[in-house]
Order: structure tokens, then sequence, then C-alpha cells
């Protein structure tokens, strides 16, 4: 899949916008509107299954893997957000990371035990430069539980090569799970909490239960930190 134009970006923020109402839309398109309001998204560890060999294919459709005619298998969702910096600004042309385990619980690493039962369709890890407007989008599947773990999928934000966040998004659906959660219970304070956690929404009309989930991440970092 190619990476998306930003006409095809602006369509799914439209969206959002839309059903986020008007003072939801003023804050997303004024720089640094509401920054005041703003919670810092909280680092989350990488963990152990980061891709020890990256795939050949790292574009941002992780459903398909470069000419392959199978899909991978699960539920199909279609993931986007904003990179903002610490005042609510958009961050351009940083690179959106992210990786997770397949719709059977294994992740494309060596070191998974289960690594056998790897979907080999499923491309397990993509990257995005975000826009002018600070927007990414990925086309991947809803994260599924496996042993200790509540369903997330795994997120690494850089610029310039400098690491600025790494964290975890949850899916807000998953309540009883996501308590359970030892890196999620670390976690105490209720709007950082909430700042992980994004919802899984049925696409209206899709003919295969296509799902859209909307996620910003705040960075605790400024340009002016580079100066």
């Amino acid at each position: 899949m190619h990476e998306p134009t930003e006409q095809m970006i602006e369509r799914w923020t439209r969206r959002r916008m839309l059903k986020a109402g008007a003072l939801g839309a003023a804050a997303f398109t004024v720089p640094g509107a509401f920054a005041e309001a703003l919670t810092q998204t909280p680092k989350m560890a990488e963990g152990p299954f980061y891709p020890d060999k990256l795939p050949l294919d790292t574009d941002n459709d992780l459903i398909r893997i470069t000419d392959n005619a199978t899909p991978a298998l699960g539920q199909i969702t279609h993931l986007t957000g904003r990179i903002l910096d610490s005042k609510g600004n958009p961050v351009r042309n940083a690179l959106v990371e992210i990786w997770q385990c397949d719709n059977n619980g294994v992740y494309m690493h060596s070191r998974d035990p289960n690594i056998e039962d790897h979907d080999s369709n499923f491309q397990s890890y993509g990257r995005f430069l975000t826009s002018s407007t600070g927007e990414y989008y990925f086309r991947t599947i809803k994260p599924v539980p496996y042993t200790g773990r509540t369903p997330h999928i795994h997120v690494k934000v850089s610029l310039k090569d400098k690491e600025l966040l790494t964290t975890q998004l949850l899916n807000a659906a998953e309540k009883e799970r996501n308590e359970r959660d030892f890196l999620f219970k670390r976690v105490k304070d209720e709007k950082r909490r909430a700042a992980l956690m994004t919802e899984f929404k049925p696409i209206k009309d899709s003919k295969i239960d296509e799902l859209s989930a909307n996620w910003d991440a705040v960075l605790g970092w400024t340009p002016a930190d580079e100066e």
C-alpha cells in the first residue's frame, strides 16, 4: 500500500473532527490551542519484541506484505492521529513506528517462543513520516491479547534520529484486561491513563467489518528544546 496523500489523511481527520464537535475541532486545528489542557503521553516500556530484524516491507500497511495477495488474519483497523509537541503544535516529519503481535498473539521476533506460529502474511511492523499537520496513518489489525498482557500496539516517535517517545496504545474497551496489566498499573494518574487508550470503532457500511481508531500523542518536547 502506498503512503496516503495528505488529501486522504485530511478526509480521515475531517471525519474525526465532525464527530468531536466544534470545540474539539478548534482544539486540533488551531496550533497551540488549549495547550494547557493537554496531557503528555506517558512513556511505556519498549518490551523485548521490537523487531530484531526489520521486515523487507516497512510501509504503513501491515495487512499486506509487498505484492502478496493474501492479507493478514485479524480485524482490519485504520489507525490515524497526530503527533503534537507539548504546546499542542503538530510535529512535521516525525517518524512514527508501530509494531505488534499478529492475530495469534505472536511477534515477528526470533525470541518469541511461538515464532513458528507467526502469521507470515502479517507485516508486524510499519513506519510513517508525519505530514505538515502532524498526521499519521496505518492500516493494521485490532490488537489481541496474549499471555500476561492486555491488547496493545507499540509506538515509537523519533525526529532526526532522536527518540522522543516510546509507549503503548491500548484498547479502551478492554477495561478488565487493562486494569490487570502490570505495565498499565504503573500509570496511576487517570488522565495519563486515558492518554494511553483509544476506542476501536466499527466503520459504517464496511463490508468486511473494518475498524477505525484515532489517537494523538503529545510529546514532552518542543522545537525550542533543540535550540
